[in-house]
């Protein structure tokens, strides 16, 4: 049998890497200059991201932009606020469309998504409550794989196939998700299981929280904010981690099962989707820890020491700040905050001292990480900084909160499988440089 400890010490030691090779043959880690640029790999309408934001080929200072499909993600939020709607269904349009629909498309469109917020005969019976998992990410990779045995259309890739397929996903991943939690949630902690089928007059964001509430109750605040968390999660580049998995898995010509179920398994990493339980994790961790939380003082003392990693989880990071593109600002999370500050005023003082503390530690850690290290562009809250106290504030369970970021990721995944599907023919291959030395084959008897 093999002695897998000492097997691990050598699969550390063969399968290390100097790190003074990268710069050595200007190979960037992580795909990324050491400002965090990305190295450009294809070329997209869907969306687009800056750390500054640009008018008139100028750059406007410290603030960052988001686009999709060309328009402002801040006008788009305006717009559909003003005229009193909810915002999911009419941006998933514009994102797999590339145009705002007019009154009569997002009708249709609205009306397509509702209907087909449905499973397969017993599908819940036998596929989410026969194995439920405290990983919902996982149990949602296994029902989308499963999903793709009851279509006979499985492996046709043709856009019309893909659309379709892809309409059903964005319908059916609140379900997935939410019912793999009720399922969990009884068979493994021994609480009440609830299958609610949400109406469709709903909107997503209302049938989700028809469908995870005992009785079904929400207020508009609640369905108003929890539909911004889903517009600006929505989409992020084609850069993202998820979506270009789901670019590179879609270019080998593979179906739209296990394209998506390749997206779910890189979203799942904390460090791409799971970020926003570390943050409220740490929210909590620093709340057990301060005598006066609106001490500025304490609060930075105890956030050195969350960077000395001599607290929390002795990592050294302070979740939620910073991003690989944004440097001053995250316009979603700076979008994302008038949200949050109306929910914690409609849920009580409780809720608005917590906002307080996150807003101290929004302002005085940027101030921490640049005395403590060396910054290469601007520090600032990312919206996972947020999404996580929201959802907290929303009284979704934990095990939820990366569920909630696929329900409104699978847009933007559909969006950029199909552009990939439309332009490029040729499979993604980069290519990694050998640095280790020729040797010599050894007889079995002389090694």
């Amino acid at each position: 049998m093999l002695d897998l400890e000492l097997m691990a010490q050598i699969c550390r030691e063969k399968d290390h890497l100097d790190a003074e090779l990268f710069a050595k043959h200007n190979v960037k880690r992580g795909l990324r200059d050491v400002n965090g640029q990305g190295v450009v790999a294809g070329l997209t309408n869907i969306s687009t991201i800056h750390p500054q934001k640009m008018a008139n080929n100028q750059v406007i200072a410290d603030v960052g932009e988001l686009r999709y499909r060309g328009i402002d993600v801040n006008d788009l939020v305006q717009g559909f606020v003003s005229e009193g709607r909810l915002g999911f269904e009419e941006i998933s349009y514009l994102l797999l469309f590339g145009e705002l629909p007019t009154k009569q498309q997002l009708e249709g469109f609205t009306e397509t998504i509702a209907k087909r917020r449905t499973l397969p005969t017993n599908f819940v019976r036998d596929v989410i409550m026969k194995a439920p998992s405290h990983s919902i990410m996982n149990m949602m990779s296994r029902s989308i794989l499963t999903l793709g045995c009851y279509d006979d259309k499985a492996d046709d890739i043709s856009i019309e196939n893909v659309l379709d397929q892809s309409l059903s996903l964005i319908s059916t991943f609140p379900m997935i998700a939410v019912y793999s939690y009720h399922a969990y949630n009884h068979y493994t902690k021994g609480e009440s299981m609830y299958i609610h089928r949400p109406d469709a007059s709903l909107s997503t964001a209302e049938a989700i929280l028809t469908m995870l509430r005992p009785d079904k109750q929400y207020t508009f605040q609640e369905a108003q904010t929890l539909d911004m968390a889903l517009v600006l999660h929505m989409e992020h580049g084609g850069g993202n981690n998820s979506t270009f998995t789901t670019r590179v898995v879609t270019s080998s010509g593979t179906d739209t099962y296990s394209t998506i179920a390749a997206a779910l398994g890189s979203l799942k990493g904390p460090k791409h989707g799971g970020a926003n339980i570390k943050v409220t994790q740490m929210m909590q961790d620093l709340k057990a820890n301060l005598k006066d939380p609106e001490d500025d003082e304490e609060i930075a003392a105890y956030l050195k020491k969350i960077l000395n990693k001599e607290a929390f989880d002795k990592q050294g990071l302070i979740y939620g700040m910073g991003h690989a593109i944004y440097a001053d600002s995250d316009p979603r999370a700076e979008l994302f905050k008038r949200y949050v500050e109306k929910l914690a005023s409609e849920k009580g003082a409780k809720a608005q001292a917590d906002f307080n503390l996150y807003r101290k530690v929004e302002s005085i850690a940027p101030e921490v990480i640049s005395e403590r290290r060396k910054v290469y562009k601007g520090v600032s809250a990312n919206i996972d900084f947020f999404s996580g106290f929201v959802y907290h504030m929303l009284e979704l369970p934990q095990e939820l909160y990366t569920p909630i970021f696929a329900i409104a990721r699978i847009v933007g995944w559909s969006a950029h499988r199909i552009e990939e599907l439309v332009n490029v023919q040729k499979i993604i291959r980069p290519a990694y440089m050998e640095v280790s030395p020729e040797l010599d084959y050894t007889s079995i008897n002389d090694r």
